[in-house]
């Protein structure tokens, strides 16, 4: 409030007024881009409409910004910066924890309302995000099929391939322990990268010796948590997209022609980090 009790706040004269040569806050995030990408299909217009394509496209902004972290997190391991590889890993689970959150405004989304929008997706389906699938490839979850998806998207289908190829996230975490001298076995360093993941019980052995003695190994332990709490909040997604889901549409099929929320419930089955979770079981035993 000013001295002559006006509800204003007056405008310092240092601030920058004039952007006709200047870089504005819009010029710098491309906002008139940004903001015209919302273009409701529904005819007649449908006011939630507009609600589910903010909510799938900000998810795509915050899944961009993990696939980075991700990427540059397994660079960092691979060359053995173990601490800022952390923090790597620090950030990627405060953008999970923003992800799952936004469940809740889609929530909001009564099964009356979305019947409304619904036919205007046509055959769109979540489950056609190449950056989630990027993600899941970063952290182990390899499957092949998936590529094939993604015929109608070079760019996006060479990504992924690249990604297929190349070893994940645990990966490079694994081979950052072999040459920290722990002994990794020699199979589990020299597997096909391509295929999906499988526990092996010679790595458990690795990581009960870890967590036997964490202040022995605190690097390697933190490391081990951040991956559970990374891992923790992958299913957390997937439980809380399922639920979404489920208070939507029921057991309707989805409509990129999957079976719903029974496809979605068998993604909760799926682990990336196996030898981390067999493990608690050793311990105290």
């Amino acid at each position: 409030m000013t001295d002559d009790g006006r509800a204003i706040r007056d405008l310092e004269d240092g601030i920058q007024r004039d952007f006709t040569r200047e870089m504005s806050y819009g010029d710098y995030l491309h906002l008139d881009e940004l903001l015209s990408a919302q273009v409701p299909l529904s005819d007649p217009p449908q006011h939630d409409e507009m609600l589910f394509i903010i909510q799938h496209q900000t998810s795509e902004l915050w899944l961009k910004l993990m696939v980075h972290e991700l990427r540059s997190a397994r660079s960092l391991l691979a060359s053995d910066e173990l601490a800022p590889a952390l923090k790597r890993m620090a950030r990627i689970k405060h953008i999970q924890h923003v992800l799952t959150d936004q469940w809740s405004v889609l929530a909001t989304l009564t099964p009356s309302e979305y019947v409304l929008i619904r036919p205007y997706l046509a055959t769109s389906s979540g489950f056609q995000s190449a950056q989630y699938r990027e993600v899941e490839f970063l952290l182990g979850n390899k499957n092949p099929d998936m590529v094939g998806v993604f015929r109608h998207d070079p760019k996006a289908q060479q990504a992924l391939t690249t990604l297929l190829r190349e070893p994940s996230l645990y990966d490079e975490f694994l081979r950052f322990l072999a040459r920290s001298g722990y002994p990794v076995p020699q199979h589990v360093l020299d597997r096909d990268v391509t295929q999906p993941y499988r526990m092996d019980p010679g790595l458990v052995d690795v990581f009960a010796t870890v967590y036997d003695a964490p202040a022995e190994h605190w690097g390697v332990y933190e490391t081990c948590e951040e991956l559970v709490d990374i891992e923790d909040n992958v299913q957390q997604w997937r439980f809380r997209h399922l639920q979404v889901v489920q208070r939507t549409i029921g057991h309707k099929t989805g409509t990129g022609g999957s079976s719903g929320v029974d496809f979605l419930r068998r993604a909760l089955d799926l682990t990336f980090f196996p030898e981390l979770y067999e493990v608690r079981t050793r311990i105290g035993s």
